[in-house]
């Protein structure tokens, strides 16, 4: 059974993907720090940085948004390696100081810098991403048979407008043409609505287009055709946010939406219990081994060790097992605290290669259970395993 509890309380909101009591994912938005990422905002452009190749862009947050010469150019299929000269353009050729524009918010910004924007606009739906600004038409990784990319991307292609692109949905694999229509009749009569209103507007300041309801939408899009059962709220906006965001996919009356007001939901599941355990440094496997889990600003690393097994046979073997539960249980963890970037896995040493493979292979299987796209790179020379992962929200690949 799968779940979307969604907590609110004084100051922040919790996003919890439950499947069957057990936690497997868990955000939050805090009062605070609002999550901007996927808005889309009639900006003006403050200060144009020549030498760096970018520009601010005033969104009317608190900081100006950071945009990069490439983000101002015409989007490109990076699966097929193209690129383009940024010596052969100017940026201060293609926007002007006080001129406005259509962004997009890419990545939220920090306390110390600004939100990154683009023009290169997206809009998810339940089985594809419309690009309004693009020519090309790619799909999910994670869709392997060649036959279905091949009938996925000659639908996409019949129905799609000319000089726009999409991204194709691991949710469409197997889809009938009818419902990928339909999805994109959705996304089409937004991005009229979008482009009407960004027309029509005469800047006297920065206009907030299109509130995306980022975590929110992208969960509720990622796990609906992945058996959700209920969502359960306990906060009258959320309510009509999430009934608002079904109704757009046609799902209103297939997830059963429940709402109990002034209650704090942690106490089901004992949820409370559960995220306590993700503030914790240590996490034991059930063999008696554990891992450690170690965040830098630059890199998280993951320490595999045997603490009290000691195994039955060789030592080969006893490492194998140890780093065999710890693989399953960092992908989980990795998921779950939604852990991106640059990640170093110190297993404990194996002597045998196909013992690491094998490893590989395993963390490879394990992490296909996660929503966002995650890269192994292997092995080092120092028996580290070099991985990097994209955080739910800064997450490109649908």
């Amino acid at each position: 059974m799968l779940e979307i509890i969604i907590n609110k309380e004084e100051n922040k909101k919790s996003i919890m993907l439950v499947e069957n009591g057990i936690l497997v994912e868990k955000h939050e938005e805090h009062q605070d720090r609002q999550r901007i990422e996927g808005n889309i905002y009639c900006g003006k452009v403050a200060n144009i940085l020549e030498g760096m190749r970018s520009a601010f862009i005033d969104i009317g947050e608190k900081r100006n948004t950071f945009i990069r010469l490439k983000d101002l150019l015409p989007k490109h299929d990076e699966a097929k390696e193209e690129t383009i000269n940024l010596d052969n353009y100017k940026i201060k050729d293609i926007i002007k100081q006080n001129m406005k524009i259509l962004v997009q918010v890419k990545r939220d910004g920090t306390e110390k810098k600004g939100a990154r924007v683009s023009t290169h606009i997206n809009l998810p739906g339940r089985f594809i991403v419309f690009m309004p600004n693009s020519n090309f038409i790619t799909i999910s990784q994670k869709i392997e048979d060649e036959k279905e990319k091949e009938r996925l991307k000659d639908i996409v292609k019949k129905i799609l407008p000319q000089n726009t692109g999409a991204i194709i949905r691991t949710s469409a694999n197997h889809i009938d043409e009818q419902f990928i229509k339909e999805d994109l009749d959705i996304l089409l009569k937004k991005w009229k609505e979008i482009k009407k209103d960004f027309d029509g507007y005469k800047l006297n300041g920065p206009k907030l287009i299109y509130d995306n309801k980022a975590l929110l939408r992208r969960t509720l899009i990622d796990v609906v055709d992945q058996n959700l059962n209920r969502v359960i709220v306990n906060d009258k906006k959320t309510y009509k946010d999430v009934s608002d965001i079904l109704k757009n996919m046609n799902m209103q009356e297939n997830i059963q939406i429940e709402l109990i007001e002034n209650k704090n939901l942690l106490e089901m599941y004992d949820l409370k219990k559960q995220l306590e355990k993700l503030d914790s440094r240590k996490i034991w496997l059930k063999c008696g081994g554990f891992i450690t889990i170690d965040k830098t600003e630059a890199l998280t690393a993951i320490d595999v060790n045997t603490g009290k097994f000691v195994g039955q046979k060789s030592l080969e073997d006893t490492v194998f097992k140890v780093n065999s539960e710890a693989t399953v249980e960092i992908a989980k963890q990795l998921r779950l605290r939604d852990i991106g970037g640059i990640i170093i896995i110190d297993y404990i040493d194996m002597h045998i290669d196909k013992n690491k493979n094998e490893i590989v292979e395993l963390l490879q299987r394990a992490l296909k259970k996660d929503r966002t796209k995650s890269q192994i790179l292997g092995f080092t020379k120092l028996n580290l395993l070099e991985m990097t992962r994209k955080n739910m929200c800064n997450n490109d690949d649908y």
